[in-house]
């Protein structure tokens, strides 16, 4: 069984709320947009990341993370990208990759909208977590915790660690 943490578009942000959202989960995924170095690195130090770039991430951070992330977690195989599109509006490229690798389990970000729907179609859960960061339409900030136990995704959780603008918080 592992405990996941999941967030996408924090475009440079750190609050360090983060510590102790993900101080429970095995691993942290970020989907992308994470916008400086220093936030994967804060990230990491938590617990082990996983993460995609982004179309805001430089070229150091495009050098670090792949565009698309493929792999398996207990038995559920995984597939996230930054910019994919949701059940019914994928991303044309994205779309043949989902029907080509059949993942149990596909997250993006790019919208900063939390959507969490089931494609019954491809027998697939898709995750946007929303935006962790304080850029961008989102008026309140999103992250998701979940479980994967074998191939089964269970006790999600959606996070909100506040609005947009905070005193207070932010990467220093």
């Amino acid at each position: 069984m592992k405990r996941i943490g999941l967030l996408s578009d924090t475009h440079a942000w750190w609050d360090e709320k983060y510590v102790a959202f993900f101080d429970s989960c095995d691993e942290i995924w970020h989907a992308g947009d994470i916008g400086s170095e220093a936030v994967g690195e804060k990230l990491a130090h938590i617990r082990p990341l996983r993460a995609v770039y982004g179309n805001i991430d430089g070229q150091n951070l495009r050098m670090m993370y792949p565009q698309i992330a493929h792999f398996t977690i207990e038995a559920c195989r995984v597939m996230m990208t930054h910019i994919g599109g949701y059940p019914g509006r994928y991303e044309p490229s994205v779309r043949a990759k989902l029907i080509e690798t059949k993942p149990n389990l596909f997250i993006s970000g790019h919208s900063h909208i939390l959507k969490i729907m089931f494609d019954k179609r491809l027998n697939c859960l898709h995750i946007n977590p929303g935006a962790a960061g304080i850029s961008g339409i989102h008026q309140v900030r999103t992250l998701v915790r979940f479980t994967i136990d074998g191939a089964v995704i269970k006790d999600l959780e959606v996070i909100e660690p506040g609005g947009r603008k905070q005193a207070g918080a932010g990467l220093h």
